[in-house]
């Protein structure tokens, strides 16, 4: 999964950064207002964590015009007070939910999650494939009812192929979704976890489900 960090502060930016890695996320940063609207209106992502005291443009400016582009990403305001009328501007904005600072990595990540369940919960419960079946709620994945278990990269790269079921996607379509934009997509690294996540959920099934098409990347069929 995908998410957009918008924050100012580097130092704090990194740490947030680096604690949704270590939890499986793809994380792009963005430093002020007008660098984090332009990714958020040009990339997708499953999340956006957003700071209302930003330069260039702030925080609730930036999510007002998400919104007015139709962008339905769930957005976690971040902010230094919370009093009712910070509350209020922030969801008026249309933020989804506010954390205010100083705040635990465990609190932010429980946030986050919600903000993603709640999302895919309205959108598609479960991802399909043949007999394989993917719970991005519950974080399961079944192959003729029987559990599979995936690190948080492999389960991210499954449900992206499953979102792009039948259709070809590239190396560089899978890093940036899963790692992020400035991952070098000319490494090996998608063939080595597409190589572990194939074994995995081929072990006790005849059908191969992802195939690669050489020279461009992969395609997972029905």
């Amino acid at each position: 999964m995908r998410i957009l960090l918008v924050e100012d502060e580097k130092r704090l930016s990194d740490s947030i950064k680096q604690g949704l890695v270590e939890d499986g996320y793809a994380v792009d940063q963005a430093f002020d207002g007008e660098e984090g609207l332009y990714l958020a209106t040009n990339e997708s992502y499953d999340s956006i964590i957003l700071d209302i005291l930003l330069p260039k443009m702030d925080g609730l400016q930036v999510c007002k015009k998400i919104r007015i582009e139709k962008i339905t990403t769930p957005i976690l305001m971040l902010t230094a007070k919370v009093t009712v009328e910070d509350i209020s501007a922030g969801l008026n904005s249309g933020a989804d939910d506010y954390l205010k600072k100083p705040f635990s990595h465990v609190e932010l990540k429980a946030r986050i999650q919600a903000l993603i369940r709640r999302n895919y919960k309205e959108v598609q419960p479960e991802l399909k494939a043949a007999d394989l079946i993917l719970d991005p709620v519950k974080h399961t994945v079944r192959r003729a009812n029987m559990q599979i278990d995936l690190t948080p990269k492999e389960f991210s790269i499954l449900e992206f192929l499953l979102r792009h079921k039948n259709e070809v996607v590239t190396r560089t379509m899978i890093t940036e979704h899963v790692w992020d934009y400035n991952f070098d997509s000319m490494s090996n690294v998608v063939d080595v976890f597409i190589t572990t996540l194939r074994k995995k959920i081929n072990q006790r099934a005849r059908k191969k489900l992802i195939n690669t098409v050489h020279g461009i990347g992969f395609k997972l069929t029905d």
